[in-house]
């Protein structure tokens, strides 16, 4: 029991570490990616526009993109935080005003990092450069939740852990299939 008290002591610090310590600007920058991920937005038109302009890796790279989002966003809010229901970060421990926008469902696990993560990871393989570039906002997405005090710093690595697990399943879904039904 002291360890786990011990890794909530910790995570709360490092919360507000990181919620105190971002430059101003580049919240905003970290705020605005977020706001563009929001219900999976930035996801949707990263597919459409690879589905578009990548020829048939492009659609390979966005169906499998989206399948793995799919997958993490079933299992990290409607099945994780329905089990967990751990509360966010206190908001007093959240020295700016973002913290009254976060949302009132459970701080465990990040959906938006599952989804962020899930998508990149399984586009990453198909297509690398699209998978790069996707990199970019799903790790300002992954830290903006901590420095906007939505989430715990391990509520972020449980979404990426979620993520990385349903981009697997989804790579992995035809063999399985093949091997085990065909």
């Amino acid at each position: 029991m002291r360890l786990l008290t011990g890794l909530f002591e910790a995570d709360l610090d490092l919360t507000e570490k990181v919620a105190s310590r971002t430059p101003r600007s580049v919240a905003k920058v970290l705020s605005a990616v977020e706001e563009s991920a929001e219900s999976s937005k930035l996801w949707c038109a990263a597919a459409v526009a690879m589905a578009s302009l990548g020829g048939w890796r492009g659609r390979k790279a966005a169906a499998a993109g989206l399948g793995a989002l799919v997958v993490a966003q079933l299992v990290s809010n409607g099945l994780c935080k329905q089990l967990a229901d751990r509360p966010r970060p206190p908001a007093e421990r959240i020295p700016h005003d973002e913290v009254a926008d976060r949302p009132d469902s459970s701080s465990f696990p990040s959906g938006h990092t599952a989804a962020a993560t899930a998508f990149t990871a399984a586009v990453a393989p198909v297509w690398p450069v699209a998978g790069a570039v996707c990199a970019v906002p799903a790790a300002a997405v992954a830290v903006e939740r901590v420095q906007s005090g939505a989430h715990y710093p391990s509520d972020v690595a449980a979404g990426a852990a979620i993520g990385l697990a349903a981009a697997w399943l989804i790579r992995r879904t035809p063999r399985l299939i093949l091997r085990n039904w065909l």
